[in-house]
């Protein structure tokens, strides 16, 4: 909640509050810098309300705050679900490099669908071209920041944090888009502007009452396994969990360098579809990491060459906190 992304396992917010009656919900926390930060759902409501230090905020400025990012059994599957998916996924962790990108892509979402409303009600052209302009300095914002971070996440991964032993050795991060490949290609982000809304100008026609137009919200991303030489999607379950791992570890990295902040990392049911040599490979590396760490799991055997862990252990609706 306090992310201010969506539930990580995908849930309304309507399920999330209490089924007493009252339909609300607040979260609060108070950071070691003194910050005040607080998500909360008023009764009869069904949007999330941010404040900081008790003034209203965006929940995209929550970023600012607490990087996180996480892994979930419904994240196993990512390099073969869709496009949509990975794409979120993605920007979730190019927020945590630049905090104004959550921002951007709700805001190109809205653009888009403010110019498919345009065209729907046969809109002139004083309508749709200034949509058209603000929705293509915005997809080449967006592209631009995931061209930046693709080329930093995939150099942090290639060296290993320094150690050329890590699991993000084996890795590199690819990322394909029309604007992207643009910018990647060097293109100059305001001549990639200028093509975009020549393009856009182009095709505004309609098919089947939808838009039909590629740009940012379009794009795909995936991962390259050097040691098989192959595209990690085609790989085994394991191997793709494990490609995730090396990505957020190189993205903690990459996150403590660039701001100074150690993120928080979110992994449930982390040792899934790992052998032993992986599980201890990978808590290895997180014991190393520059982060707040927290794994769940329904089996604390798995657990037990982590060092210095805290165990937090849930029997039969009690919890107790161990050392």
């Amino acid at each position: 909640m306090l992310s201010g992304a969506v539930s990580l396992r995908g849930a309304p917010i309507t399920e999330i509050a209490r089924k007493d009656g009252t339909n609300g919900f607040a979260v609060n926390a108070k950071l070691a810098d003194g910050t005040e930060l607080s998500v909360s759902m008023a009764l009869g409501d069904t949007n999330r309300r941010a404040r900081i230090d008790g003034d209203a905020a965006p929940l995209s400025d929550l970023v600012r705050y607490l990087r996180m990012v996480w892994l979930t059994p419904r994240e196993d599957r990512l390099f073969v679900d869709t496009a949509s998916d990975r794409r979120a996924f993605f920007d979730r962790l190019v927020a945590g490099f630049d905090a104004a990108h959550a921002g951007r892509c709700a805001r190109l979402a809205k653009l888009l669908s403010e110019r498919a409303f345009a065209l729907k009600r046969g809109a002139d052209d004083n309508w749709i071209r200034p949509i058209e302009h603000h929705l293509a300095q915005t997809a080449v914002s967006i592209a631009a920041a995931r061209v930046r971070y693709a080329g930093e996440i995939n150099y942090e991964l290639e060296r290993g944090g320094g150690d050329a032993a890590t699991i993000g050795a084996s890795y590199f991060l690819t990322i394909s888009g029309m604007l992207e490949s643009r910018l990647a290609a060097g293109t100059d982000a305001a001549a990639v502007e200028v093509e975009y809304i020549e393009y856009l100008a182009d095709n505004r026609e309609l098919v089947a009452d939808k838009m039909v137009v590629d740009g940012a919200h379009k794009s795909d991303f995936g991962m390259f396994n050097k040691t098989l030489d192959s595209a990690v999607h085609i790989t085994s379950t394991g191997q793709q969990k494990m490609a995730l791992f090396a990505l957020i570890l190189g993205h903690a990295r990459l996150v403590h360098q660039k701001t100074g902040a150690n993120p928080i990392i979110l992994l449930d049911e982390a040792a899934a579809h790992l052998d032993a040599t992986a599980r201890a490979a990978l808590f290895a590396e997180l014991a190393r990491a520059d982060a707040s760490v927290w794994a769940t799991g329904i089996d604390v055997a798995i657990f037990k060459d982590v060092p210095n862990a805290v165990f937090i252990t849930c029997e039969n609706g009690t919890v107790e906190c161990k050392v």
